[in-house]
């Protein structure tokens, strides 16, 4: 892992550093996703099958999981992991349940009243990495917050381990979630499966879920396809940014980091300080900590292409993570509250030396399904309102009418939109008879 001076940088070198791995994923994996994603409009649960024995380590022993299958993988899971499935589904919860959405009604004028209500997505569709490992906290993050929304039908897709079949916390987390509907295939093929629909595989109306490059590339061309489903946000390779002081632990932030790093070897990890000190025991820790730890081979990968940057101060590091838009950021600093209005754009912020950022991975409360290659900078996290709709509705009276009308007339007629203007001026003509309402 590389430590370099940000004020000896050019823009050119600058732009490099902070460049994503995904962004020289380039028209090798466009073109792949497009073949892929027509192989299974073409050909259904046959094309699923033929790409679970190209691309996944073992080919799906079955495509639908019974519903059965998912309730026994709950009840045999070892009681101490399924007691985390439980707590964490609880704090997930409890997080979200308190921002939920709610419908409103006000007066906008006399006689003219407006609401807001909201109601769930009639099919949503999860995806549930398990390319590396399996994500059964990712099934938590997605199906918590989906049950609450009140989707009526929830589809979980998860790739095959290594036996052909899927994961047993994944299956047990979709359990905690109610949910019954899961399918055996992962990578673009699974996106493509519930933005077309198959034989099997019912079609959704919004995709949500992270995953690597063909993942978050397949998402992107099935929300840009006539017809095609929504998505939750561009959820791809894993990205941490710690800025770090002093006083910071550097055992701890090189944890931090290498905890990102063994996601993936495309995923990012840097750390800013205004301390060369730190930026030299961080690195001697993490060849250290790297040496010890099982997915090592991974995280030097993601380590490559990561890098320790020394600032001049810190709110030169603030400036450089805003212009970033990290999904992660941790704040190592000793008054870290007192820098949290310096952060503009981020995923999930992670304050103090306590803070590590593995809890919002799996059991602090908020969701982990976060913006990344730099979505952060338009978009935050997935939330309970990401699985619903909001509509607007209007009851207007005569009387209302005879309030705003006037300005509809005026403003219409200066578009030179003469049929919205008859739609008011014929009814401001009638003056509308006694009691009666006009709905809009």
């Amino acid at each position: 892992m590389r430590t370099v001076t940000w004020s000896a940088l050019d823009d050119a070198a600058r732009t490099e550093l902070l460049a994503r791995g995904t962004a020289a994923a380039g028209p090798q994996v466009t073109t792949g996703v497009a073949d892929i994603l027509r192989g299974v409009r073409e050909r259904g649960d046959a094309a699923l099958q033929e790409y679970a024995e190209r691309f996944d380590r073992a080919p799906a022993r079955q495509l639908v999981v019974p519903a059965e299958q998912i309730t026994r993988a709950a009840e045999e899971l070892p009681e101490e992991l399924r007691t985390a499935i439980t707590a964490a589904a609880g704090t997930i919860r409890t997080f979200h349940r308190a921002g939920m959405s709610a419908d409103y009604e006000v007066e906008t004028a006399p006689g003219v009243r407006c609401a807001r209500v909201v109601r769930p997505i009639r099919r949503v569709g999860l995806y549930v990495p398990a390319g590396s490992a399996p994500l059964p906290s990712t099934a938590l993050m997605l199906g918590v917050p989906a049950q609450l929304a009140g989707c009526p039908e929830i589809v979980l897709c998860t790739p095959p381990g290594e036996d052909g079949l899927p994961d047993a916390t994944v299956l047990a987390a979709a359990a905690e979630c109610g949910i019954t509907q899961v399918f055996v295939t992962g990578g673009a093929q699974a996106i493509g499966a519930m933005a077309y629909g198959t034989e099997s595989v019912p079609r959704c109306d919004k995709i949500f879920g992270p995953g690597n490059a063909w993942v978050t590339e397949a998402k992107r061309q099935m929300s840009t396809a006539e017809g095609g489903p929504g998505i939750d946000l561009p959820a791809g390779p894993s990205e941490v940014l710690v800025i770090a002081d002093a006083g910071a632990d550097p055992e701890f932030v090189a944890a931090d980091l290498l905890s990102q790093a063994e996601h993936g070897p495309d995923s990012q990890v840097l750390l800013l300080t205004d301390d060369p000190a730190l930026a030299e025991a961080v690195a001697e820790q993490v060849q250290d900590q790297l040496e010890v730890l099982p997915r090592a081979d991974i995280a030097a990968k993601s380590l490559a292409a990561s890098a320790i940057v020394l600032t001049e101060d810190l709110p030169e590091a603030f400036a450089i993570s805003n212009d970033y838009a990290p999904e992660h950021l941790i704040l190592a600093l000793r008054e870290p509250d007192a820098w949290v209005d310096s952060v503009e754009r981020a995923g999930s912020v992670f304050l103090g030396d306590w803070a590590p950022e593995t809890l919002g991975d799996y059991c602090s409360g908020t969701n982990h399904v976060l913006p990344t290659a730099g979505a952060a900078r338009w978009t935050g996290g997935v939330n309970v309102a990401s699985f619903q709709i909001a509509m607007t509705v209007q009851r207007v009276s005569p009387e209302g009418l005879a309030a705003v009308g006037p300005t509809a007339v005026a403003l219409s007629g200066a578009e030179g939109l003469i049929g919205h203007q008859a739609a008011v001026t014929r009814r401001l003509a009638r003056g509308g008879a006694p009691g009666s309402e006009v709905r809009a």
